[in-house]
């Protein structure tokens, strides 16, 4: 079973930062690649970062050169930066893994944690 666990999102002013963080528990092989979503209240969910195993990075439009997400073995962060009121959302960690049994891989989500940006 895999467990993910995020953390360090709250309350912060326009301008400011926060580092969210997502740990990886369990049982698997690998894992591949990592990312962070956000969903704001009546919206979809979308992508807001995603890094691969060799570190090669993806961010949406709305965040480019304010956020910066990085890993090491089995966590990934989210160094927010600039936040804007647009920025709240719940952000979600994403996390593909390959299976112990090395014959598959499956994407894993968090449960999300909460970023409110007031004006």
């Amino acid at each position: 079973q895999v467990r993910l666990v995020e953390s360090g999102g709250g309350l912060v002013q326009a301008g400011g930062s926060l580092r969210l963080s997502c740990a990886v528990s369990g049982s698997f092989f690998s894992i591949n690649a990592m990312g962070w979503y956000r969903q704001a209240p009546g919206k979809e969910r979308e992508l807001v970062a995603t890094i691969t195993g060799d570190g090669t990075t993806n961010y949406a439009d709305a965040v480019k050169d304010r956020f910066t997400i990085s890993r090491d073995r089995s966590t990934v962060y989210l160094q927010m930066t600039g936040l804007k009121p647009e920025d709240t959302a719940v952000y979600y960690c994403n996390v593909n893994l390959r299976d112990v049994s090395r014959l598959y891989d499956m994407d894993n989500w968090g449960k999300g944690t909460l970023v409110t940006v007031s004006s």
